[in-house]
């Protein structure tokens, strides 16, 4: 797992770092020394670090004047023993929702599982957005039915196309048109 770098493409567009309103303003990465991990695989040092010890994301694009971001996430996706869902709303989310963040696209092709708990902190989630969204593009078979087993899909869009994107080869701002598209669809 050490050698899966979150998507680098679109650094010349956005760094959360560098992000006065990004939760990980001010954030320094080294390339050499490997902190994070995820049970006892080693992480890439350029994930970010969000409180769980199984669940690591990098927020690849933020969009203030539209109200969306792109999350990628990496790692074990655990509720049910670690809560992964309060240490993503509480540590990214709310800080996200703060600045008018409102639709969110995250990526998970690298969350290899998924253990249910409750669904507090998704509805929670939910109710903040008002007009937005939460999509989940791209994850393994089994974690999105692991999802659907635990309800989530009442408030995650997956599934179906969401599966099949090739987000690595758009801009950001094209991936969040063709979601958006296909939410608007899905609504409608």
């Amino acid at each position: 797992m050490h050698e899966i770098e979150p998507h680098y493409n679109w650094q010349n567009l956005y760094t959360a770092a560098e992000d006065e309103r990004s939760p990980f303003y001010g954030r320094e990465y080294s390339e050499f020394e490997f902190t994070g991990k995820v049970y006892n695989y080693l992480l890439h040092p350029q994930w970010d670090y969000i409180g769980s010890e199984t669940l690591y994301i990098k927020l690849l694009f933020t969009d203030y004047e539209n109200g969306y971001c792109i999350i990628e996430l990496i790692g074990e996706w655990n509720d049910c023993l670690y809560n992964d869902i309060m240490f993503l709303y509480r540590n990214v989310v709310e800080h996200l929702l703060e600045n008018g963040i409102t639709k969110y696209i995250l990526i998970g092709e690298n969350v290899l599982n998924f253990h249910h708990s409750d669904d507090s902190y998704y509805q929670e989630w939910f109710d903040e957005l008002e007009d937005g969204w939460i999509t989940c593009i791209n994850f393994r078979h089994h974690v999105i039915q692991e999802f659907e087993a635990g309800h989530l899909d009442y408030y995650l869009a997956m599934g179906g196309k969401f599966d099949k994107l090739p987000w690595r080869t758009v801009s950001p701002q094209k991936l969040f048109f063709i979601v958006e598209q296909m939410i608007t669809r899905r609504l409608g």
